[in-house]
C-alpha cells in the first residue's frame, strides 16, 4: 500500500515541484509556489483522509527518495541517520563492530571482518549470516538491521549465526574503529615501493605522504600507486594527493555547473613530496570519482603512466545541502573536468533508454596531455598499458553479484587449511571445481542475445512464426545456455582473480591480500617491470 501510494501519488507531485524549484528560481516564483501549494494540501488530505491509517514521515521518505532516482545515483535525500553514515565515512572513524556487513530481508552477511576488531575477536568470519541481534530477529526488523550492530565503545550486544548450517552465538563488544585511507604499503624490491590507497576519507592525503615518505627512505626511488576498487570521496583531498607528485600551484581539476558559485578551478597549494619519483597508477572499473581526478589529472600532466582497466566513469561531484531538522540533500552541482579539460562522465542520466537506464557514453572526444598525448573523455580514464586479469566482463560481474564466488570461498576456506599465504595457491582442479559448483547451483545469467531472443518469443509476432522457426529459437537459447558455462574457461584469468583475492582474505585478511599480489599479481608484476625499464617508461610519457 504504501509503495503504491508514495510511487502513483506523490512523486508526480513532488518531482513536478521540486523541478521547478533546480530551474531558474526567480523567473518562475509563481509556478514552484503552486505546486508546493499543490503537493501541501494533497499530502494534508490523504494523511487526513485515507482509509487506513498512513505514517506521514514513512510516505515522505519514501517519495522524496524515489523522486530523486529519476536523476542521478549520487543525488540523495539524507535522514539524520544517513546524514550520520556519511560523516562517519567521511571522517574514518566509528563506533562499531568493525566488519563489512551487508543487508539482507531475514539476515546480516558478514562480508569482510577486520583483523583485531571486534567482529574478528567474537569469531565472526566472511560468509556468516548474523540471524538474530540481541532479542530482536533480523527477519522480523523492518529498518536496516546493520543499524542495530553500532552504539558506544565498550557496549556489547549478543548475536546469533549460522555458519555452514550450524546456529552459533557470540557476544560482541563494540569499539572504536580507525578506517585507514592506506590500509597497506611496502617495498617490492630494493628500489619500487608500493602504496595502496582504498579510500578519499580525510586521512588519505596524511597517510599517502606519510607512507611515500617512509618508503623513499627505506630507499624507494620508484614508485606504484594502487587506486584499484577505491570509490573516490573528498574532492580536497584528491587534490591533495596529487600535490604529492606536482609542483605547487598545478591546475589539477576544474567544475562546472550552472551555478556560477559552483564553477571553481583547483590548483595545489604545497610544495609536492617529490614531482620526479617515476610513478605507476593502478585503476580498475571500480575505481571512480576522486580516484578518476587522480589518475586523470597525473595523465594529463604526463606525471604517471596509468595501468590496469578503463575506471569507472563518475565525473559528477555531489555537496551536502543543508535542510531541516537535521536532514541533507546530497545533490549533484557540477561535472568536473580533469587537467586537459576532459569529463570522464561514463553515463548519461538525462538520456535514458526504453528500460530507463542511464545511456552510456559511446563516442567520446580528443583531449591532449601536457606532451601532446591523446587522451578522451566520456569513458572513465583509459590506461596507458591495459591489463587483461584487471578487466571485467557481464559473465564475471554477474558471479560476483550473485555472490557465487563469495559463497564458493566459503566453501574453499571450510574445506582447505593454509599456513602461511605462500603457501596458498589455486590450481586448475581448483578452477575445475569451481565451474562443477556454478552448474550445480542456482546462478543465473541472461546475456542480451537471450533477453532479445525470448522477447522475440514472446511478443505479438509470436503468432506468426512457424513450429520450426520457434524450434530454432529454443535450440538457440539451449546452445547460448552452453555458451556460458564454456564462457567460465574463456574468461577463466578474470575470474580466477577474483576467487583468489576472495580466499586469500579469508585465511589472512586484507593485509595477507596485499602480500599475496606483491608475487601473485598481473598488474603489479607488469609496473614493477614498467618501472625498471627506464627508456620504456619515458616513452610512453612523450
Amino acid at each position: 500500500m504504501k509503495k503504491i501510494l508514495s510511487k502513483k501519488i506523490l512523486v508526480p507531485i513532488i518531482a513536478v515541484a521540486f523541478l521547478f524549484i533546480g530551474s531558474s528560481y526567480k523567473s518562475d516564483f509563481f509556478e514552484i509556489a503552486k505546486q508546493i501549494e499543490i503537493f501541501t494540501t494533497l499530502f494534508k488530505e490523504l494523511n487526513m483522509n485515507y482509509v487506513d491509517e498512513t505514517n506521514p514521515a514513512e510516505l515522505m521518505d519514501t517519495a522524496i527518495k524515489n523522486m530523486l532516482e529519476e536523476l542521478d545515483p549520487y543525488t540523495k535525500f539524507l535522514n539524520e541517520q544517513d546524514v550520520e553514515t556519511y560523516r562517519i565515512n567521511n571522517a574514518g572513524e566509528y563506533s562499531g563492530i568493525g566488519a563489512l556487513v551487508r543487508t539482507y530481508k531475514d539476515k546480516l552477511l558478514i562480508i569482510e571482518p577486520h583483523e583485531g576488531y571486534p567482529a574478528d575477536k567474537a569469531g565472526l568470519k566472511a560468509g556468516d549470516e548474523i540471524i538474530q541481534i540481541g532479542d530482536i530477529k533480523v527477519a522480523d526488523f523492518e529498518d536496516n538491521a546493520s543499524e542495530l550492530l553500532k552504539g558506544a565503545n565498550g557496549s556489547s550486544i549478543d548475536v546469533t549465526y549460522k555458519r555452514q548450517g550450524a546456529i552459533k552465538t557470540t557476544t560482541i563488544t563494540r569499539e572504536g574503529i580507525e578506517v585507514d585511507a592506506v590500509p597497506f604499503f611496502k617495498l617490492i624490491n630494493d628500489e619500487t615501493g608500493y602504496i595502496v590507497l582504498s579510500k578519499f576519507n580525510a586521512k588519505a592525503s596524511e597517510q599517502t605522504k606519510a607512507a611515500l615518505l617512509d618508503l623513499k627512505e627505506k630507499g624507494a626511488k620508484k614508485i606504484i600507486l594502487d587506486l584499484r576498487d577505491n570509490p573516490g570521496g573528498l574532492l580536497s583531498e584528491a587534490i591533495n594527493v596529487t600535490n604529492l607528485f606536482v609542483p605547487k600551484g598545478e591546475l589539477v581539476v576544474t567544475t562546472k555547473s550552472k551555478v556560477k558559485k559552483f564553477n571553481r578551478e583547483y590548483h595545489t597549494k604545497n610544495q609536492p613530496v617529490d614531482e620526479n619519483i617515476p610513478l605507476v597508477v593502478l585503476v580498475n572499473g571500480s575505481s571512480a570519482s576522486a580516484s578518476e581526478i587522480v589518475s586523470g589529472s597525473l595523465q594529463d600532466l604526463d606525471r604517471a603512466v596509468v595501468m590496469g582497466a578503463r575506471s569507472f566513469g563518475k565525473g559528477l561531484v555531489q555537496r551536502p545541502l543543508k535542510l531541516t531538522y537535521g536532514t541533507q540533500l546530497k545533490v549533484t552541482i557540477s561535472r568536473y573536468y580533469t587537467a586537459s579539460g576532459r569529463c570522464i562522465q561514463a553515463l548519461d542520466y538525462w538520456n535514458r533508454d526504453e528500460g530507463g537506464n542511464a545511456v552510456r557514453n559511446t563516442q567520446f572526444n580528443d583531449f591532449f596531455t601536457r606532451n601532446g598525448r591523446k587522451v578522451q573523455d566520456g569513458g572513465g580514464i583509459l590506461p596507458d598499458i591495459e591489463i587483461a586479469t584487471v578487466k571485467t566482463n557481464d559473465l564475471t560481474m554477474a558471479l560476483l553479484q550473485n555472490n557465487v564466488i563469495f559463497d564458493y570461498a566459503t566453501n574453499f576456506h571450510y574445506q582447505n587449511t593454509f599456513d602461511k599465504v605462500t603457501d596458498f595457491k589455486f590450481t586448475d582442479a581448483d578452477f575445475n571445481a569451481f565451474k562443477n559448483y556454478v552448474q550445480q547451483s542456482n546462478f543465473s545469467f541472461e546475456t542480451k542475445a537471450e533477453i532479445a531472443i525470448k522477447k522475440a518469443l514472446s511478443g505479438d509476432e509470436n503468432d506468426f512464426l512457424g513450429a520450426d522457426v520457434k524450434d530454432s529459437y529454443k535450440t538457440l537459447l539451449a546452445n547460448i545456455e552452453k555458451g556460458k558455462i564454456n564462457a567460465l574457461d574463456k574468461y577463466q584469468s578474470e575470474i580466477q582473480k577474483n576467487l583468489e583475492d576472495e580466499i586469500v582474505k579469508r585465511y589472512f585478511y586484507r593485509d595477507g591480500l596485499y602480500q599475496y599480489y606483491l608475487k601473485n599479481d598481473d598488474a603489479i608484476l607488469a609496473a614493477t617491470e614498467l618501472l625498471q625499464n627506464t627508456s620504456k617508461y619515458t616513452s610512453i610519457l612523450k
